[in-house]
């Protein structure tokens, strides 16, 4: 594709103007997790936004309007390129945002272009929307192995009813213990709930849309509403932030109208059910813990209260919390796809949220993402400062049986 045809195909109105309201304060350089762990301004989100409003000037501009747009250099298109995928997509720079750009969508939307123009994916995420069509999952794991051998035998699923689970690629093959602490509690609750056979649950489509990669994400959409729709769901709960967040604010475009379903993270149902007395806890925990907020969790849907809710039902629990929590949590570095790239980065990000944990003096860091389950998990090992790394349903189901875990 001629680098001189239009940047703005895949930008929305509001993104144009917030790329003009760029003022390159640098607000969020402090912030970003990238800028905390790399120190490469040119990575940076106001220099990114500056490159691409330059390659919009060059194409659509008042001089190539008047005199024809000019070709952009393909190793300067290649480096921006680089730079919208290091970023983990977590939303704090448009957080701490002067003029208050919703950066955790502008960066998928800038990200598609250069996959329009066919500058990315880069590396293994190039394979994301072929190995999703064959397998499911974009891990390429067979989808008979997505239920196994996680889930426990003794939880029922109905073949229809109103309440549904969605277990997740990421959760179901790479953070069982997640998953797996997510059924346990709902098979306490006892309200009858119903899955999808392994073969139709397949991937929300959240690796593709943050990859840039939309050309199955319609089809994708479809084919597991219209399959919740058939089991009679009114509620379709799930435990995974990115899952939660596509379902919420992107499922409605993708399927064409309203949802006939509500969307509710997993924490939301499990706090409701502990204040209606549904659910009791058995046993105690004398610990100290803190929990890490998911980027897409809070600042991407604002589910930030429910979990603590849980958390402090806890009987012996002290809940602690980072310097940045809410929707100014620090991204884990799993975030964006990013890590499936450039891992070095990720693990860095981990280990500084670690490395608080323990100067807080925590006895456990409580997640509640299976992205930041894994590649925290990886951070821990060979650090120098060990501490037990739990998901917050994995912990509440632990305590519901203890045999059962």
């Amino acid at each position: 594709m001629a680098n001189r045809t239009p940047f703005t195909k895949c930008l929305s109105p509001q993104q144009l103007l917030e790329l003009d309201a760029c003022t390159q304060c640098g607000e969020c350089l402090g912030v970003c997790p990238v800028q905390e762990v790399t120190g490469n301004p040119a990575i940076s989100p106001p220099e990114k936004i500056r490159m691409f409003r330059e390659f919009i000037k060059a194409s659509e501009g008042l001089k190539a309007r008047l005199f024809g747009s000019r070709e952009i250099d393909r190793k300067l298109l290649e480096e921006f390129t680089k730079a919208v995928y290091e970023c983990t997509v977590c939303g704090a720079c448009g957080q701490q945002c002067t003029v208050g750009i919703f950066t955790q969508r502008l960066w998928p939307m800038l990200r598609k272009e250069m996959v329009r123009r066919g500058l990315g994916p880069l590396g293994v995420q190039a394979r994301l929307s072929e190995i999703i069509a064959r397998t499911g999952n974009p891990y390429d794991k067979p989808s008979g192995e997505r239920f196994n051998p996680w889930f426990p035998e003794d939880v029922k699923v109905v073949e229809s009813a109103e309440i549904a689970y969605y277990a997740g690629c990421t959760s179901a093959y790479e953070a069982q213990p997640m998953v797996k602490g997510d059924v346990i509690v709902l098979g306490a609750i006892g309200e009858p709930f119903t899955m999808l056979p392994p073969e139709e649950e397949v991937c929300c489509g959240f690796p593709l849309f943050i990859t840039g990669q939309h050309d199955i994400l319609e089809d994708l959409t479809k084919k597991l509403v219209c399959a919740y729709k058939a089991k009679g769901t009114k509620v379709l709960l799930c435990s995974c932030p990115c899952c939660v967040n596509i379902m919420t604010r992107d499922w409605p475009l993708f399927y064409g109208k309203e949802l006939p379903f509500r969307i509710r993270h997993v924490t939301q149902f499990a706090s409701s059910a502990l204040k209606e007395k549904k659910l009791s806890i058995g046993g105690e925990l004398k610990e100290k813990i803190i929990y890490h907020d998911p980027c897409y969790l809070s600042r991407g849907v604002g589910i930030i209260e429910e979990p603590r809710e849980i958390l402090r039902s806890i009987p012996g629990v002290e809940l602690l919390e980072f310097d940045r929590c809410g929707i100014n949590s620090r991204c884990c570095g799993a975030g964006g796809a990013a890590r499936k790239v450039f891992h070095d980065n990720a693990i860095a990000m981990g280990k500084l949220t670690i490395n608080e944990a323990v100067q807080k003096k925590a006895d456990r860091l409580v997640i509640n993402c299976p992205a930041c389950y894994a590649k925290m998990h990886e951070a821990m090992q060979g650090h120098d400062r060990q501490i037990t790394i739990t998901d917050i349903m994995e912990l509440l189901g632990s305590l519901l049986n203890k045999a059962r875990l």
